[in-house]
Order: C-alpha cells, then structure tokens, then sequence
C-alpha cells in the first residue's frame, strides 16, 4: 500500500512539516506501508486546470498527478488563506479524474494563524471528498502557529498526539476497506 501526503502551497514549511509528521508515524508504525510526501513547492511549474487531457501538460503536472492517481490512500494538508484552502491544491484536485481517488482513504490537516479557520476542513475540504466519493478519516487535525516552535517543528505533545492519531485511523481504514474488497 502507498500512502500519499500531499502538502498544498507553494510557500512556507508548516503545512509540509505537518503532513511529514503523519507520514513519519505511518512508517514508524506500518513499515511495510510506502510513503512519500508530495510538497507542492518543489511543484512550482504546475499548470493550471484547463480541460487538456493529463499527457498535454508538463512535467510538473503529470508527475502530481500521475502520483496521486497512483496512490492507495492519503493525507493532505493546506494552509488556510482568506478562510479556503489554496488555490493550488484547488487545481491539484480540479486535474484529477474523479474514478481516480473513488472509494479511496483522504485524512486532513490545516495549518493556519488563529484557531477559528480550522472549519475550513468541515466545509471546504469533507465536502470535495465526498464529491470524489472518498472516505474521510473521522479525525482532522488543525495546527495553529502556537503549536510549532522557532524553527517550525511541532513542539506541542497534544498536537503530536492528534497526528499520531490521524495516521492511526488512515492505516485503519484503508486495511479494512483493502480487506473488504478482497
């Protein structure tokens, strides 16, 4: 099983380092379980959504998208910018082929300034993965600049705890939905 953490902007290192963490619990606990984060700032020439079938568009493009197409489940996190999700993870979505993440496991996490964007979550990000028709980890997690230190580590326990949490229910989840198919 290959989990994707995909981490939507292409500035600052918070989000990125969030989704790492999920995805460094996966392998501590499940190595038998491929990860690999996708951190969209090393994706600075992705092209914009515009109907092209995958193979018109460059590089860049193709090589997101093709890895997400590929994966089993994921985890995906975004900064949280005039109260939405950004907008290259917008695009990130608006390229990918709904039957390609059908019926597949999505886990969330948000990073913002103030504790109030954390509904982002609930009303931006669960509502496009239901249109894919993806299953939702019950848990999310919401990073506030307080929970990082100088350096952008995460350096509250009770946020760890939730992430360690989240990459718990990811593992779960797609296990049982990889063995229900069977």
């Amino acid at each position: 099983m290959k989990l994707i953490g995909l981490s939507g902007s292409l500035i600052g290192s918070k989000t990125p380092v969030g989704v790492d963490t999920v995805l460094q619990f996966v392998k501590n606990n499940h190595p038998e379980i491929e990860v690999e984060l996708i951190d969209l700032r090393d994706y600075k020439e992705i092209e914009f959504c515009d109907g092209r079938q995958l193979e018109d568009y460059n590089e860049h493009t193709q090589s997101v998208i093709q890895k997400m197409m590929d994966a089993d489940f994921y985890v995906i996190g975004t900064p949280i910018y005039q109260s939405s999700l950004t907008g290259v993870l917008k695009n990130v979505f608006d390229l990918l082929p709904v039957q390609s993440i059908y019926n597949k496991v999505m886990g969330f996490l948000a990073t913002g300034g103030t504790y109030q964007h954390y509904l982002v979550v609930e009303n931006q990000l669960k509502p496009i993965a239901g249109f894919f028709r993806s299953y939702v980890a019950p848990s999310y997690v919401y990073l506030n600049s307080d929970h990082f230190d100088a350096e952008n580590n995460i350096k509250d326990t009770e946020a760890l705890s939730r992430l360690e949490k989240l990459a718990e229910e990811l593992v779960f989840m797609q296990t049982q939905l990889k063995a229900s198919s069977r």
